[in-house]
């Protein structure tokens, strides 16, 4: 490669007056070479301070608008939403009552329906809790004369939480209440039986309260599967001891939250979200049930 027109390398000022004092150094003779070196090495000290006291100063770096830290949701105030909105279609909904996935108890839809209900009220309480310290519960089992006996399922939860039948809205009620007692509050739970869905958005959901409602799985058609015979009541009781307890499959517990036109929308354990059912189809599901319903307060 050709060298002609290659340009020289800029050289360090500091360099170029340490080569000059070297030659002017050497030139002079040995006697004085040798006082002036310490003279030298004085100059070339205060060169190098001098050189480091003149040198322009770096600038500061600038943060740009992308190095500034942003604000993030987690650092945004929470807003509180009202507890009943009415969105467009004429959609009336009742905002924050959580979704529980009916995960663990795989027979525990009631009990995963009220804790979502409480909890949407403030209530401090998981589905654990709840079975362990409140669920009024009574296993199946077999009598002397082989018969397969359980509780009315208005008294008590019918069978394990596992693959048990289930609790009716009385029991469950009542067990509600054993939790609200233990509590600072004046709300108590109702049991309601006979009003249509329609009546309880009118009475309840229009007002912001949310309703345990007992209906089928996924809106399918119920038909009898279990009986035993009954062995234990309460107060509420529909039936009487010896007298024969029929559970229908598909039976599942869901916490009404809204309506619109067309459809009903439930708070769905199974699910694991908020569904939409036409009414007609719900209402059907909730007469099959015995038009069972739940709500918590006051007197």
């Amino acid at each position: 490669m050709s060298t002609k027109n290659k340009k020289r390398p800029k050289q360090n000022n500091f360099l170029r007056f340490f080569k000059v004092l070297s030659r002017l150094v050497h030139s002079l003779p040995f006697k004085v070479r040798r006082n002036s070196t310490l003279v030298c090495a004085g100059i070339i000290a205060l060169g190098i301070l001098l050189s480091s006291v003149t040198m322009p100063k770096a600038k500061p770096v600038q943060k740009t608008e992308a190095s500034q830290p942003t604000a993030t949701a987690a650092t945004q105030p929470a807003t509180t939403p009202a507890p009943l909105s009415t969105l467009p279609g004429n959609e009336h909904v009742i905002q924050g009552i959580p979704l529980i996935s009916q995960d663990y108890y795989k027979a525990g839809c009631e009990t995963y329906a009220c804790t979502m209900l409480l909890q949407g009220l403030g209530f401090d309480i998981d589905e654990y809790r709840f079975i362990d310290n409140y669920l009024i519960q009574e296993n199946f089992s077999y009598d002397d004369a082989g018969n397969f006996c359980g509780p009315d399922m208005n008294s008590a939860f019918a069978g394990n939480l596992f693959n048990g039948a289930g609790i009716f809205c009385p029991a469950m009620a009542k067990s509600m209440n054993k939790f609200l007692e233990t509590q600072r509050t004046t709300k108590r739970a109702f049991p309601i039986k006979g009003q249509t869905l329609a009546q309880l958005c009118a009475e309840y959901i229009d007002k912001g309260i949310p309703v345990m409602t007992w209906v089928t799985t996924y809106m399918d058609e119920s038909y009898e599967k279990l009986s035993w015979v009954v062995d234990y009541v309460d107060e509420n009781a529909e039936h009487q001891i010896g007298d024969m307890q029929t559970w229908r499959q598909n039976e599942h517990c869901m916490v009404l939250i809204g309506y619109n036109d067309k459809e009903y929308l439930f708070n769905d354990s199974v699910a694991g979200k908020v569904v939409r059912h036409d009414k007609t189809l719900a209402e059907t599901r909730f007469k099959e049930i015995g038009n069972q319903a739940v709500v918590v307060r006051d007197p």
